[in-house]
């Protein structure tokens, strides 16, 4: 019995609902892979009555540019009694009286991701009945993200903002960052990320098939999210910000997003960026993920999981390897049957381009669990994440006769403080102790000399007789002079006459050395016991200029005695006090209703700010685009001040993040809670 359909209704708002969708709208069918949906076939007047045992249906799914049995890109299964939850399979329920059928479809836990089409056959009379996109299901226990958490569910799959950390280990400060994975458009450029990638133009079928794999797409999403080696999304850049946006400015995925879409790679990104792009791309695509933020993150140029300081005898850096103050990534949750269920669960990926895996500028992901015990073989790029957080520290000298002296190190200055944002809260998670065992313990060492295999590292020598430490300002407020001071303490039993260096640097985030913005020396005869003083004072006027928007000055403090090859060195990273946004919002934020911010920023300088801007931006509030209003000049110890009109899409809780902007004062972040109101029904 042939039955003839009329419409199909793919009964989207009740779909999307079930499957944790409906924030994308109801203008799809989207649904998470695993989990059954229902479609409503309404036939057409007088067709026979549907009966299972008389009925030829064969529901036929397709993915893909080459749908194909054997990729699981194409798969066709027939009505049964009910629906099994391990593959395909479709049940119905009929209701003659509106003469419509109630078709269940489940879909397999591990079936390819990506955008179907839904068609029926009947004794090889085909329908097609509509397109539905399908996602990795957090909420399944059979899918390989499966997470069995709901808070942990809603805040790694569902959440649209949170907070990424910067700043130094120990000044850190939180950054709002609208993620806005559901927003309008948004999943579409998601699903376009994937098919642009180099894998998926080269083999198409392989890459859709491949797509069922956490593990494949989150690899082809740290690839992708930057466009070293391909048309990926943004462009990284540390120093020349001419022809694009400072990576400073963004507040949000969407906007970046949405311009790679229109016209490719967006220039520019910093790891923070990138960090957050994958994540809103994972959680749009299903995958549970987080930002994560390691401190003194080191970078192992060569893979001797050793930072190798060299300075020549005019304490001047002259090796490559280096230590940034911050590093983000994103952690993501699958299985690894690659690797064994002891490695399932959050698996690091790196989509900053740092250092290139099998000939292609990605990282990951690797397993938590593997980065934890320093199983080193475990794919996928282990190595230079472990470094990342467990690197020790050497300080070497190189003198003028070509002889290489170490005079310091540590095993404990690197990866501290690994931080993401708290389940369900803005505050900070230290994370620390899923990454590495306490530093300094007997496991955290046997971890290390064990990830060590044949890298020899050099004799630890006694600890120098000469120390140094830095000692900083209460208030260190960006545009204040202030002053800063090092201690020299001789601990030997003899005198020391030291060289004695105080450097002022700016430095990036990354921890690349700028232009000097002071300098002290002195020469000291220091008794056994003594302790020196060496002071310097920082000035708006020689820091003002030299310093990048991470508002970061690194002291270095150097003391060395030649007659008796003793040294000493030590350095500090200070991040400077940036000033408030005040926001106000004027009355009650109501759907379609226009409300207020109204937005001031002190001008903490000493010179006047030109071309100032507010911008803000949030999820169901200004509709998917940031809104920026310039504001002009302000004079020094002034208000800028800005009041900016939006008008709330849907209601509920959301953040209004703002960003201000200006030729001296840049990329100051700050948001506030927004409960929206339903508007008022006629």
């Amino acid at each position: 019995v042939i039955l003839e359909i009329e419409r199909c209704d793919l009964n989207i708002k009740n779909n999307n609902s079930s499957h944790h969708t409906d924030l994308n709208g109801e203008e799809r069918l989207i649904v998470r892979r695993g989990e059954p949906f229902n479609i409503i076939l309404h036939l057409k007047p007088g067709s026979k009555e549907f009966k299972l045992d008389e009925s030829s249906f064969t529901f036929i799914v397709e993915t893909g540019p080459l749908p194909r049995k054997e990729s699981d890109t194409q798969v066709s299964f027939n009505l049964c009694n009910s629906t099994v939850d391990t593959e395909w399979s479709a049940s119905a329920i009929n209701n003659p009286s509106e003469n419509t059928l109630c078709v269940y479809i489940n879909s397999s836990p591990n079936s390819p991701i990506g955008v179907y089409s839904l068609s029926l056959d009947q004794e090889g009379q085909k329908t097609h009945l509509g397109q539905f996109t399908l996602l990795f299901n957090a909420w399944c226990p059979r899918d390989a993200v499966y997470m069995h958490n709901e808070r942990k569910r809603k805040e790694y799959v569902l959440s649209q903002h949170g907070q990424i950390y910067k700043g130094t280990y120990k000044r850190i400060k939180g950054t709002p960052w609208n993620f806005g994975q559901f927003e309008s458009g948004i999943l579409d450029i998601c699903l376009k990320i994937l098919d642009e990638n180099p894998k998926f133009v080269s083999d198409a079928d392989k890459d859709c098939s491949a797509r069922r794999n956490p593990i494949y797409v989150t690899r082809v999403l740290s690839a992708m999210i930057n466009s070293n080696d391909d048309r990926g999304v943004l462009v990284g850049e540390w120093y020349d910000f001419s022809g694009g946006v400072h990576p400073g400015a963004w507040i949000g995925s969407g906007d970046i997003l949405h311009k790679w879409a229109e016209s490719g790679p967006v220039r520019y990104g910093q790891c923070w960026v990138f960090a957050a792009l994958a994540c809103t791309v994972s959680r749009a695509l299903g995958i549970p993920c987080r930002v994560v933020t390691n401190f003194r993150s080191a970078h192992d140029t060569d893979a001797n999981l050793v930072i190798e300081n060299l300075y020549n005898d005019n304490a001047e850096k002259i090796s490559s390897d280096s230590i940034w103050n911050f590093h983000v990534w994103v952690d993501s949750w699958m299985t690894r049957p690659d690797l064994g269920p002891e490695y399932d669960g959050w698996q690091t990926s790196d989509p900053t381009p740092q250092e290139p895996s099998d000939g292609v500028f990605c990282c990951g992901p690797a397993s938590l669990r593997a980065i934890k015990e320093g199983e080193l073989t475990k794919k996928y790029d282990t190595p230079f994440i472990f470094a990342e957080v467990n690197a020790d520290v050497v300080d070497m000298l190189h003198l003028s006769n070509g002889e290489v002296i170490r005079f310091s190190g540590s095993t404990k200055s690197v990866g501290c403080f690994i931080s993401t944002k708290a389940v369900g809260s803005d505050e900070r998670h230290d994370i620390t102790h899923q990454y590495k065992y306490p530093e300094g313990g007997a496991e955290e060492r046997q971890v290390y000399e064990k990830a060590q295999h044949h890298n020899k590292l050099q004799q630890r020598g006694e600890e120098p007789g000469l120390h140094l430490k830095i000692k900083l300002a209460d208030n260190m407020i960006l545009g204040s002079d202030f002053e800063v001071y090092t201690v020299l303490t001789n601990n030997h039993m003899e005198v020391r006459t030291c060289n004695f260096l105080f450097f002022a640097n700016a430095v990036s985030y990354s921890g690349k050395r700028g232009e000097s913005c002071g300098f002290a020396s002195d020469k000291v005869e220091v008794l056994p016991g003594e302790e020196r003083r060496l002071s310097l004072k920082l000035k708006y006027d020689s820091y003002g200029s030299v310093i990048t928007s991470d508002r970061l000055i690194q002291l270095s403090a150097f003391a060395f005695d030649k007659q008796t090859i003793d040294y000493s060195k030590t350095e500090k990273t200070i991040v400077l006090d940036e000033p408030d946004i005040d926001i106000k919002l004027m009355g009650d934020a109501t759907v379609n209703q226009p409300v207020t911010a109204n937005l001031t920023l002190l001008n903490p300088l000493p010179e006047q700010l030109q071309d100032c801007s507010f911008t803000i931006e949030g999820v169901g509030l200004t509709d998917g685009k940031p809104i920026t209003v310039k504001t002009g000049a302000v004079g020094p110890k002034e208000e800028a001040k800005a009041s900016v009109e939006f008008s709330p899409s849907s209601s509920g809780s959301t953040v209004l993040l703002v960003n201000f902007d200006s030729n001296k004062l840049s990329n100051i972040k700050s948001f506030v809670n927004v409960v929206v109101k339903e508007g008022e029904t006629n």
